[in-house]
């Protein structure tokens, strides 16, 4: 029995960074807080933050 037998399969960077991205997504919908104990304020700034950071995500190229 070899114990070096190696059965993985290389995969490329962008499909590599597609599976982050997705996993990434779900983790974030998953784990985030249901109601948010940020200052209404603050919690607005966040949510404007989510979306230029989703709006760069989908411009630019993997």
């Amino acid at each position: 029995m070899n114990s070096q037998t190696d059965t993985s399969e290389q995969i490329d960077r962008k499909t590599s960074r597609s599976i982050c991205n997705a996993v990434g997504e779900r983790l974030q919908q998953h784990l985030r807080p249901l109601e948010s104990e940020l200052p209404s304020d603050l919690a607005h700034l966040v949510d404007e933050l989510r979306k230029q950071d989703a709006r760069g995500r989908r411009m630019r190229p993997n």
